[in-house]
């Protein structure tokens, strides 16, 4: 077996060696550089093309769809936040509202408001 691993390895790095020497051969060559170049060049081309033909179309490009996204994320964390205080201040009403009854409770009904017509205030007009 390590006859076939030997021969294996020496294999791989010949296969190796080749593939470095044909990109370094294609590397140096000016026609396919060209033609890298202007491929890459018509890729953006078309990019773009596609970028204006969607904006012409009113269609959302990624990048307007991820700021969405990302708008919608903060309005709904503030709105979670809004929540949150706004249970905390119900919490706080209730407590109040507990505590006022309490006190009322408290001070029974010997403390009860008198209404003005039965104070006898009415004699000291006149």
């Amino acid at each position: 077996m390590s006859e076939a691993e030997g021969s294996g390895s020496g294999l791989r790095a010949r296969g190796e060696e080749a593939l470095g020497d044909l990109a370094e051969a294609l590397l140096d060559n000016p026609l396919f550089n060209q033609a890298v170049t202007t491929a890459v060049g018509a890729g953006e081309r078309a990019a773009q093309a596609q970028r204006s033909a969607m904006g012409a179309l009113n269609i959302p490009s990624a990048s307007h769809v991820e700021r969405l996204e990302q708008r919608l994320r903060s309005v709904s964390n503030r709105l979670e936040s809004l929540e949150d205080r706004l249970d905390d201040m119900i919490d706080e009403l209730a407590a109040l509202r507990r505590r006022a009854a309490a006190a009322e409770a408290g001070s029974g009904a010997g403390n009860a408001p008198v209404p003005v017509s039965e104070s006898g205030d009415e004699g000291m007009d006149g």
